[in-house]
């Protein structure tokens, strides 16, 4: 009778186990359509860990617009580009213990009309799952969780820099122009030390700008360009600019600029040379400041100039 009682129990657990490893196979198919794209969809949502819902949403709504362009995340994640459709497979499913699991996807793009990319071969990815209450839930994907941490923390942190490097041009420099309403600066980075350690410094071609708002229209009372280097150090955990070594005018800028810009001094150059440039990086930082700030504009305009829509 024991013996019966045994078998039994092991075929039960046999099975249990064979429902449970079909039931994350179902599972872990279902979570990949919720894989993000170029975009992180919000019916993700209930589909993923709090945590890492959060994480991709930074990754792919909160940056700077400018830095979603500058990094390609689709090589982070399985999706599809360039017109095909991925087609996702799952290959195996384990689960680890009680509360995660993970499985081993494999991927092919394909076609709108459903045939497979001949070109494309097929990659296999790590698909890990949590169970949160009751629900297995997306938790990482190909281990990237800590890349995009990674990723999040530099661009704080280069944030951080730009908004001391903003902070001291509207106070030391903007100051001594004809002011208006707002005195927002063009930054045009050109090349920064690591900041592993400080002081460290911060080359770029720097705008002032003070506007006054008519309307819908931001109207440039005066304005003026600031290149050179800034060197910044922490005050109180945040950083803080303590030098500017500006290019001089006249017959001494090319000099100057040389000495300054150094190994920097070309890309320098083209930058503040080239008005097309300059011009795309004023109106995208007009645009996120605009945004932050929750203004009604959606022009600017320079005495003598039509207005320009951003």
């Amino acid at each position: 009778m024991r013996r019966f009682l045994s078998y039994t129990l092991t075929l039960l657990l046999l099975a249990s186990c064979g429902n449970n490893e079909e039931m994350l196979r179902e599972r872990a198919a279902e979570l990949c359509r919720y894989v993000p794209d170029h975009v992180l969809r919000e019916e993700s949502r209930p589909y993923m860990t709090e945590d890492f819902y959060a994480v991709l949403d930074t990754m792919f709504n909160r940056l700077p617009e400018l830095e979603a362009m500058d990094h390609e995340w689709l090589h982070y994640f399985v999706t599809g580009n360039a017109g095909t459709i991925p087609v996702y497979e799952v290959v195996s499913v384990e689960q680890t213990d009680r509360t995660h699991a993970q499985a081993t996807i494999r991927v092919q793009q394909a076609w709108e009309d459903g045939s497979i990319a001949q070109e494309d071969e097929a990659e296999e990815h790590l698909l890990c799952m949590e169970k949160v209450g009751g629900q297995w839930l997306m938790s990482d994907f190909d281990g990237h969780k800590a890349d995009c941490i990674r990723h999040i923390a530099l661009n704080r942190d280069e944030q951080a820099v730009r908004n001391a490097v903003s902070d001291y041009l509207v106070k030391e420099i903007g100051s001594g122009y004809l002011q208006g309403e707002l005195c927002i600066p063009s930054l045009m980075m050109v090349a920064e030390d690591e900041r592993e350690s400080l002081p460290a410094n911060v080359w770029g071609d720097f705008w002032i700008f003070w506007y006054n708002i008519s309307g819908d229209t931001l109207v440039t009372v005066s304005g003026g360009n600031h290149s050179g280097r800034m060197t910044l150090n922490k005050k109180d955990g945040s950083y803080v600019v303590t030098e500017f070594e500006q290019t001089t005018d006249g017959a001494g800028y090319e000099a100057s600029a040389k000495r300054i810009f150094g190994q920097h001094y070309d890309l320098y150059q083209y930058m503040h040379s080239n008005q097309d440039v300059s011009e795309a990086v004023r109106q995208e930082q007009l645009r996120q400041y605009i945004s932050s700030k929750g203004l009604n504009v959606g022009y600017y305009k320079d005495f003598g100039w039509p207005a320009v829509k951003l």
